[in-house]
C-alpha cells in the first residue's frame, strides 16, 4: 500500500496542480517468496520502468544502493493515474512505498 508522508502533504500548496511525484520503493523484509520469483519480479520491474519511460510517464529512475528498490520520478496527470501506475508494478504487493509530490523551485 502506498504511504504518503503527511508532513509533506500538509505543507503543500494545494492551489497548484502537482503532476510529478518522487516514489521511493523497496521490497519489504521477510517476504515469503523464493529467490527465483524475486529475481523474475525485479526483472519485470525493469521492463515496466522501460515501458513507462518510453510513454514519458517515468522521467527518471534510479536503483537504491544496498536495497531491492528504486527511486522513480513519475510525471502523471492525476493522483488516480499515479495510483494505477503503482498498482501495475510487478512488486506492488511486496514493496513499501514513500510518495512525495514535487514542485519546481523557481528563482524569479
Amino acid at each position: 500500500m502506498a504511504e504518503l508522508n503527511y508532513s509533506t502533504v500538509r505543507d503543500c500548496d494545494w492551489s497548484k496542480k502537482f503532476v510529478k511525484f518522487l516514489v521511493l520503493w523497496s521490497l519489504q523484509a521477510g517476504i515469503r517468496v523464493g529467490l527465483p520469483e524475486v529475481a523474475k519480479m525485479l526483472s519485470d520491474v525493469r521492463a515496466y520502468a522501460k515501458e513507462l519511460h518510453e510513454q514519458d510517464k517515468l522521467e527518471h529512475y534510479y536503483h537504491l544502493v544496498g536495497k531491492h528498490g528504486g527511486a522513480w520520478i513519475l510525471d502523471v496527470e492525476s493522483n488516480e493515474e499515479l495510483d494505477i501506475l503503482l498498482a501495475r508494478m510487478p512488486v506492488y504487493n511486496l514493496a513499501a512505498y514513500e510518495i512525495y509530490p514535487l514542485a519546481e523551485m523557481r528563482t524569479s
